[in-house]
């Protein structure tokens, strides 16, 4: 027979507050935690499941998410910040822009400043940093041997990284072989070099723009250097006097490099189409020579 006695049932509200607890903090207790064994059940292959869980599942992280993305907008606007945080920087340096120093007439060249014994000072300086960049010898101050000029040459292969990343503001510079028949045997001290361009003033007082592209020109530096001996290796280049305009130069001041025992190069116009800023940092490759 069934118990006819009424069963007690304690009716509980889901919706009810949780009651208060001051003073007491909430602790989760697992005699068996759910992780450590549901891991070394599941490594059924390995000798020591739990050794291999001690060693590379227990104490690390877990990401059960991709990481969050940024969006593009973000990116843009990043990019945005750091354009304008450049700026700032230039403009607190006094750097200007290709377009503002277009704008502001900075490379603008006077005509009548073309003058080739203006710029002979520019040419002498030229050589002096020539000689201290290429660790160029002193002459031997009395009359040299026949075989001088041969022990004086420095070795090529040290020289021809630093010419490829060297200024040559000051240089003279001669295009040997163009496709423009024109230009072939213009001559001139390097005022300007630009990314496409050498702007030379020839010995004829005429300013000229000889582009690199299909070009091959020719430039000098001198065998023995144009440094005093006296000169310390840490000191400034001196700076040559400037010439007066109004007055006849001396011959020895008209002197170049060409007037003076020299090693002559070529340098292939459509391989250097670089600015001299960019070339300082640039890793050249050795390649064969490419004809026009």
């Amino acid at each position: 027979m069934e118990s006819s006695q009424p069963q007690l049932v304690k009716e509980l509200d889901p919706y009810a507050l949780l009651p208060f607890v001051k003073g007491e903090r909430l602790q989760f207790t697992s005699l068996e935690p759910f992780t450590p064994k549901y891991v070394t059940s599941n490594l059924s292959q390995t000798s020591d499941p739990q050794g291999m869980y001690n060693t590379r599942v227990k104490g690390r992280l877990m990401l059960l998410e991709n990481p969050a993305r940024d969006s593009r907008a973000k990116k843009e606007l990043e990019e945005k910040r750091a354009i304008k945080k450049k700026e700032k920087e230039r403009k607190k340096l006094g750097i200007i822009g290709k377009r503002e120093a277009k704008e502001k007439g900075v490379w603008k060249f006077d005509a009548s400043q073309a003058k080739f014994d203006l710029f002979l000072p520019l040419h002498h300086l030229w050589m002096g940093y020539m000689s201290e960049l290429l660790v160029l010898p002193q002459k031997a101050p009395r009359t040299p041997a026949p075989d001088a000029a041969s022990k004086a040459m420095p070795s090529s292969s040290g020289m021809h990284p630093k010419l490829l990343k060297a200024d040559y503001h000051g240089s003279i510079m001669t295009v040997s072989q163009a496709k423009n028949p024109c230009l072939v045997g213009v001559s001139g001290i390097v005022i300007h070099e630009t990314e496409n361009a050498f702007k030379v003033v020839t010995r004829q007082n005429k300013l000229k723009l000889l582009p690199k592209q299909n070009s091959i020109f020719t430039f000098a530096v001198p065998l023995y250097s144009t440094l005093p001996p006296s000169r310390a290796p840490d000191a400034p280049l001196p700076l040559p006097s400037p010439v007066d305009p109004t007055k006849e130069v001396p011959p020895q001041v008209r002197k170049t490099v060409l007037d003076e025992p020299h090693i002559q190069f070529e340098l292939y116009g459509n391989q250097f189409r670089f600015r001299a800023a960019d070339r300082a940092g640039r890793k050249f490759k050795h390649k064969e020579t490419i004809e026009l």
